[in-house]
């Protein structure tokens, strides 16, 4: 869902103050308002709108450093049909696969943001791997998952390292309260994985049979890719 903007950016600034009581370099560099998105974007993902949540977002001046839990950073808008290919694993998705954007890369976890439909304003997420498929929704809005973000510094399972400067995410289960799918921690537990899969809509189908849809899924990618001339 899309969130109430005054929802949003307080979800942000909170988890801000948070990060940097937690110990994180990040200074306060006021609030910008939200941009607009290159016309380009409009046609990689194939929509006639990208979301003022998301424009807003993506216009706050942030350090270039990663400010978001295991090792994750915001990454800017795309430049060309490329970005595509960091779709190729959304299998299964409840929506159109092209209609997200990549938004936040972890370690071993890419969280997009869905652009259109029913299913606008959610993140999902993906494995940073091959032949892995658990195209899940981490979160029902951006709002939510900085809300998640905060309450896990909180509750002591996101922590700061000293030695690498970033935030960490530690055992989970000491935090029962939280949803595990927000954090972006790879391998997931199978059960809740297949679970909340199976209640944002995935097709458990097409999961089941991955690689046969992921060669299918690469084929659209090239063919999108091809249409927009990359």
């Amino acid at each position: 869902m899309l969130d109430d903007m005054r929802v949003l950016r307080d979800a942000v600034r909170e988890y801000r103050v948070a990060a940097t009581a937690a110990g994180l370099d990040w200074p306060d560099q006021g609030e910008s308002p939200a941009g607009q998105p290159p016309d380009v974007v409009r046609r990689i993902f194939g929509v006639d709108h990208v979301a003022e949540q998301l424009t807003w977002l993506q216009s706050q001046r942030w350090p270039d450093r990663h400010l978001l839990p295991n090792v994750g950073w915001r990454m800017p808008w795309p430049e060309g049909g490329d970005a595509l290919d960091y779709l190729g694993l959304s299998i299964g998705t409840p929506f159109p696969w092209r209609q997200q954007m990549p938004l936040f890369h972890f370690d071993a976890v890419l969280y997009t943001f869905v652009l259109a439909g029913e299913h606008e304003g959610e993140i999902w997420r993906y494995p940073v791997s091959e032949d892995s498929w658990e195209s899940v929704r981490a979160a029902t809005s951006l709002a939510t998952l900085f809300d998640q973000w905060t309450g896990g510094i909180a509750e002591g399972v996101v922590v700061y390292d000293e030695q690498s400067k970033w935030l960490l995410v530690d055992d989970l289960t000491r935090a029962p309260g939280l949803d595990p799918l927000a954090f972006p921690v790879s391998p997931v537990q199978e059960t809740l994985l297949r679970a909340r899969q199976r209640e944002c809509g995935v097709d458990m189908a097409a999961v089941e049979d991955g690689f046969e849809h992921t060669e299918e899924l690469s084929d659209a990618i090239d063919a999108a890719k091809a249409s927009l001339g990359a």
